[in-house]
């Protein structure tokens, strides 16, 4: 008959519990990017604002940029809040009457990155999003800070 220490007998519950913790943990599979509800996920990460002059969300699932025009935005400074999820960065390429205003970018875990960026003049005020870490999902807002 076999007879354990209770310290040996600890150390093993303590390894099979670990071992069990680590495989529940190894089984989460990642973010289902493909079926994620992008307006839900919005609502969470993106902070209610007034003044909003340009906005948008949605899933990036191959490396082909997506662009958002807001036809007459006033001259002027304005605040970019972006997010994403999925892993890896989305790009947002700011321009305004076809000048590039701004390059700005967001790590995709879920947090808010903003930048000020300046509309020289009153005209199409247009967003590309892009990211080479596809799937992934983002949204953006262009709010002024008047509002």
């Amino acid at each position: 008959m076999l007879n354990f220490s209770s310290t040996r007998r600890r150390s093993g519950l303590v390894a099979i519990t670990a071992a069990a913790m680590l495989g529940v943990c190894g089984c989460q599979g990642p973010v289902n990017i493909e079926n994620a509800d992008v307006p839900a996920w919005k609502e969470k990460v993106l902070p209610t604002a007034n003044g909003v002059v340009l906005e948008d969300s949605g899933k990036i699932l191959n490396r082909d940029p997506l662009v958002q025009e807001s036809p007459n935005v006033p001259a002027g400074n304005y605040t970019l809040t972006m997010a994403c999820d999925g892993g890896g960065k989305a790009y947002f390429a700011v321009s305004s009457g076809g000048n590039k205003v701004a390059d700005a970018a967001a790590a995709c875990n879920g947090s808010l990155d903003v930048v000020k960026i300046k509309v020289p003049a009153t005209g199409p005020l247009s967003i590309s999003t892009s990211s080479v870490d596809a799937p992934l999902i983002f949204a953006y807002q262009v709010v002024s800070p008047a509002a």
